[in-house]
């Protein structure tokens, strides 16, 4: 089946970046999609995606300089998560895992995807893109993973923060959130609703990952300095060093304005954290603390 007509293809021939990732850096938010002839679509997924292999992935990560990635299970491909597995197991030791699961998800499933390399699920609240359920089900997904080690990250938009935080904060396992929690980049970064999750941040419990500028823009049709967002990205990474990551978010999915090329991207890092010590924390120390420790 073809890809939604609206969608762009990602950047077929990124730049290798001029900045010089450190050793050991980690892309710590991607994806694979398929091949759909591989591995389908779920029949219920709100959006077809163009493929995105495991070997244009792994590609990707040698062109851009990093060591190891955080592949992203996709709402696409649903409680599937044979083509994530896959690809950790070509991976070995240099990727990890975040799977999307049902509450009855067996012992046996979670053994097996521990063993491949997966370390946390995803809880995705973005209605366009998939169907919230009843805290009662994310509670006992919990329940299941604690025991691993693992963590949940959470896809949310800024407006929808406030109704799932009694959720959210008594939840005993790290919580981990994709971009930012995606700001309203227009109203500006000391507006009280960015203030708000920076707020929220001071809970040690809670991370996120400093990602998408190019999907948070305002500025029409992209640009590859995104000044309008890396202010957000600096704040978060300036006040809250050990628990931010990055990633690119290849093969950006749903993109509709414009395709970022990865390089430009990566170049962007130095940007938002402006020391080496940031940099090494929000590439190489947190990440591998989240996901190589166990």
């Amino acid at each position: 089946m073809p890809m939604d007509s609206d969608w762009m293809v990602w950047h077929q021939n990124p730049r290798r970046p001029r900045y010089i990732l450190p050793e050991g850096a980690v892309d710590a938010h991607c994806h694979i999609f398929g091949p759909e002839a591989v591995f389908p679509y779920s029949p219920a997924r709100k959006y077809t995606p163009c493929t995105g292999s495991k070997e244009q992935l792994f590609e990707l990560r040698d062109t851009l300089g990093f060591a190891r990635n955080v592949i992203v299970q996709a709402s696409c491909h649903g409680t599937d998560n044979a083509a994530l597995i896959d690809g950790l197991k070509t991976a070995g030791d240099r990727a990890r895992g975040i799977a999307v699961v049902s509450d009855t998800v067996t012992e046996e499933a979670l053994q097996h995807m521990h063993a491949a390399g997966v370390r946390g699920v995803r809880f995705n609240f973005v209605r366009r893109l998939a169907d919230p359920k009843p805290k009662e089900v994310y509670e006992r997904i919990i329940e299941k993973i604690a025991p691993w080690g693992w963590h949940i990250i959470v896809y949310i938009e800024a407006a929808d923060i406030q109704a799932q935080l009694p959720f959210l904060e008594q939840v005993p396992v790290p919580v981990v959130f994709d971009h930012m929690a995606r700001p309203e980049v227009a109203k500006g970064v000391d507006h009280t609703d960015f203030v708000r999750f920076e707020t929220l941040m001071e809970n040690e419990n809670f991370w996120t990952k400093v990602s998408c500028p190019e999907r948070l823009t305002t500025q029409a049709g992209g640009h590859e300095n995104y000044s309008d967002v890396l202010p957000f990205m600096k704040r978060l990474v300036n006040g809250y060093p050990d628990r931010v990551l990055w990633g690119t978010d290849w093969p950006h999915p749903n993109m509709k304005s414009h395709m970022p090329d990865d390089g430009q991207l990566v170049e962007l890092i130095p940007l938002i954290a402006d020391t080496y010590e940031k940099q090494r924390q929000l590439l190489v120390d947190n990440p591998m603390r989240l996901y190589w420790s166990s």
